[in-house]
């Protein structure tokens, strides 16, 4: 029954175009696939692959016992099925500095577009302890959206 209301809840995902990151940096290519959507977005936004190089994505995989401070593990089936899909739509640029970062919120694009003044503030009126969730701002965050609103 979870998994039904889980595939119906997330049909207007597989609906919805595609997004692209080429022409709009606000944005980047929605989550397809429903084991990514269900285990990754069972305790926070399941962000996009796009966000980070396949480099981040597999050092993220292989330490999963130790997910940002919590124990995160899946069995190896399903964590190779998700790693595969993260790594396959994963950002191709070059970063700078770490090769495999893993924290979203310490790019340098995140942080320019959340200044420090602009972070507090927002954490403040929108009752936030971190920046996890996007939703709070981009109502589009879960499509890829990430668009002022």
């Amino acid at each position: 029954m979870k998994k039904l209301i889980l595939t119906i809840a997330s049909l207007p995902l597989l609906l919805a175009p595609t997004i692209s990151s080429a022409s709009d940096d606000d944005n980047v290519p929605a989550i397809k696939d429903l084991l990514v959507l269900e285990e990754c977005g069972a305790c926070h936004l399941a962000f996009q692959p796009a966000f980070l190089p396949k480099e981040s994505w597999q050092k993220m995989m292989n330490e999963l016992e130790n997910h940002f401070g919590e124990d995160a593990s899946l069995d190896e089936e399903t964590a190779s099925k998700i790693e595969a899909y993260l790594v396959a739509n994963a950002n191709r640029k070059k970063f700078k500095g770490d090769p495999a970062p893993q924290r979203i919120t310490e790019l340098r694009w995140f942080t320019h577009e959340h200044s420090e003044r602009e972070a507090k503030n927002m954490l403040k009126k929108k009752k936030l302890k971190d920046f996890v969730d996007c939703a709070a701002c981009h109502k589009g965050a879960e499509m890829g959206i990430y668009d002022d609103d």
